[in-house]
């Protein structure tokens, strides 16, 4: 029998997505579609121009540009790698043991060659279509700046492209290792944390090796100290240094092939180690993914404490906060993202700490006053990252089982007032433990520390909202993996929405702390009038109205639904 090529093994996948552009477009979704390009644009754009900067800044420094530059280039790319292969790991694990429509391909007769070629480009695509998109604006920067002309761009894609393969390769080898070893579904709980674990590191790492030292020579005992750093290879046996120095080669106009060479043959090489490894324990790993059910949890331990503090709400409402809290704790997808998300919160405190802004003097006055106000606009947007994570996919990870929600009597509004309160309260703890910590980091008074707290508790109800609202507009119900709902159209618009609603509140409060900075530089007694009061109701207002309407409208959504 004649074996099905790639690109009919690959055509379901490519003719999946076509179908779906299609119906989009048949709903009206080229609006969509342009705003969603519009919105990509403006991010290569803003990318694109601060790097432009650094290196225009960096470049005049005849002698020490090219290896700085060289060096940022490094740890971008190692940055880059890094994610990957923790990305790969994850999404390695639903491309070759549990998607959908590996029961068909197993089934069929096709060449496990094939398969595996296939399979691996799957993981590919999902996992490193970000860092492909984000490395264009930061390369176009390198090719503008040092005048790399109109070939370097095809030299940038084949120097790119060998890059991503590796770790696809690695991700997804370590991945069929670990389910021979382990149940497909509990290796998904074991390489959540894992791999959460080891982001963790590296961004503590990174943090402690203080990158940010390049840009302060003077930090340096001498001149030799300062550039044997920046002539140390920051990772000489990965991919990230061999593309840096191939791409650097090329712009100071001394290309170099050995590094393309070393690129090209390793990720040859381990292609095909990694199709060696997927033919001898593909099939054994495939079986015990089939047997690999997740165990059933009785959940005794949650009604017995929360159950028992959610007494005096009524029976569905307390039914729906127990439920949703179990199933959150089931998923280690979920939950074992907190790790990742401490480590992130004791770096930004200690980047906090170590600002140099001169307390107590009457210009260091102004710039922790400007960085504790700047600081809501950007503990905002950390919230709202969160909030993309946890609640806007609340509603599309009930999935097929909603319509049962719907048929029932259950009340659809003590659905959606559970949802809302299961995220908003962890996020408004987080809320208040970042801005209370960073002003008495930054030591400021008490005016600013109170109008902070006020803030972010306003900020944290109305960004929860719109997550759950938007949530509900744009619902993803036929997803296989929770981590791609934040990434879609609702989540962009989600985003968009929530950084209009950021930018509103702080340019409102900005005339209440522009007086009080004024008054107290002036030496005179800070007094609340009418000015400061109408802003301070501006800005509530426009926390109110971000956190009724939405919920709102996703409660006459859901109320919509139709399967």
């Amino acid at each position: 029998m004649k074996q099905p090529s790639l690109w009919h093994v690959l055509q379901p996948k490519w003719r999946t997505a076509l179908q779906r552009l299609r119906e989009e477009r048949s709903r009206g979704g080229s609006g969509k579609l342009l705003l969603l390009i519009a919105v990509g644009l403006l991010f290569w754009v803003g990318v694109y121009g601060v790097l432009y900067l650094i290196l225009k800044h960096v470049r005049s420094a005849e002698e020490l540009g090219p290896f700085l530059a060289a060096k940022i280039l490094g740890l971008v790319l190692l940055s880059f790698v890094t994610i990957l292969v923790l990305s790969n790991v994850i999404t390695a694990l639903s491309s070759f043991f549990l998607a959908k429509d590996l029961d068909l391909l197993v089934s069929a007769p096709v060449d496990w060659l094939r398969l595996y070629l296939a399979k691996l480009g799957e993981t590919l695509l999902h996992s490193s279509w970000m860092v492909a998109l984000m490395a264009v604006p930061i390369l176009a920067a390198y090719g503008v700046i040092y005048r790399g002309g109109v070939l370097f761009l095809p030299y940038a894609v084949v120097t790119i492209v060998p890059m991503l393969v590796l770790p696809a390769v690695v991700g997804s080898a370590m991945t069929l290792i670990l389910v021979n070893l382990f149940p497909a579904r509990r290796t998904r709980d074991l390489l959540s944390i894992i791999a959460l674990g080891a982001a963790a590191g590296l961004i503590l790492l990174l943090r402690v090796i203080r990158p940010e030292r390049l840009a302060r020579p003077e930090g340096f005992r001498n001149l030799l100290d300062f550039l044997a750093v920046l002539r140390t290879p920051t990772s000489p046996f990965l991919p990230s240094e061999w593309a840096t120095n191939a791409i650097m080669g090329y712009l100071r106009h001394a290309p170099d092939p050995l590094p393309l060479i070393l690129l090209w043959t390793t990720a040859a090489a381990l292609v095909t180690l990694g199709a060696m490894l997927h033919r001898q324990l593909f099939a054994s790993g495939f079986t015990k993914a089939q047997e690999g059910a997740e165990r059933f949890v009785r959940g005794k331990v949650w009604r017995r404490t929360v159950g028992w503090l959610l007494t005096p709400l009524p029976v569905a409402k307390r039914e729906f906060v127990l439920k949703d809290i179990r199933l959150f704790f089931r998923d280690t997808t979920q939950w074992s993202q907190l790790i990742l998300l401490g480590t992130l919160i004791v770096v930004y405190l200690f980047n906090i700490n170590a600002l140099p802004l001169h307390r107590g003097e009457p210009v260091g006055f102004f710039y922790v006053t400007l960085v504790s106000f700047l600081n809501l606009g950007l503990a905002g947007f950390v919230l709202a990252s969160i909030a993309a994570r946890f609640i806007f996919p609340a509603v599309s990870l009930e999935g097929r089982q909603m319509w049962l929600l719907r048929s029932s009597p259950l009340d659809l509004r003590a659905l959606l007032w559970s949802k809302y309160w299961v995220g908003t309260v962890p996020l408004l703890v987080l809320a208040l433990l970042l801005t209370g910590l960073t002003n008495v980091l930054l030591r400021v008074g008490p005016f600013m520390m109170v109008m902070g707290l006020v803030t972010i508790c306003g900020l944290t109800f109305a960004i929860a909202a719109l997550a759950l609202g938007f949530g509900a507009l744009y619902p993803q119900f036929e997803t296989e993996n929770a981590a791609q709902i934040p990434t879609s159209f609702g989540g962009l618009v989600y985003m968009m929405a929530t950084i209009a609603l950021l930018a509103a509140v702080i340019v409102a409060l900005w005339q209440a702390v522009y007086a009080y900075v004024r008054a107290v530089y002036l030496g005179e007694p800070v007094v609340v009038d009418a000015w400061m009061i109408f802003w301070f109701a501006v800005a509530a207002l426009l926390c109110g109205a971000a956190t009724a309407i939405p919920l709102r409208v996703g409660l006459r959504k859901i109320e919509s639904f139709e399967f």
